[in-house]
């Protein structure tokens, strides 16, 4: 569980780094909790310290389950 007081962010399951910029940044899918809120599905980037974040979508398990759904029925690019 890794705390980020300036955003109010508890990353409180890590699941993936989707992909990492030269600059180091990396987008990840994570279980977080906003403000002390129930925990939701995440995917933004964060900065190599953790000291910046990026504008991302946070979904409900619901709404995971809708996304994994709609991505396990398309086809190849």
């Amino acid at each position: 569980m890794k705390t980020i007081s300036k955003y109010n962010l508890i990353i409180v399951k890590p699941i993936a780094v989707i992909s990492e910029n030269d600059d180091g940044w990396r987008k990840e899918l994570n279980v977080v909790s906003w403000r002390n809120q129930m925990p939701k599905y995440d995917i933004r980037s964060y900065a190599p310290d953790y000291s910046k974040i990026s504008k991302g979508v946070t979904l409900t398990a619901d709404e995971m389950q809708e996304l994994k759904a709609v991505l396990n029925s398309m086809e190849e690019f």
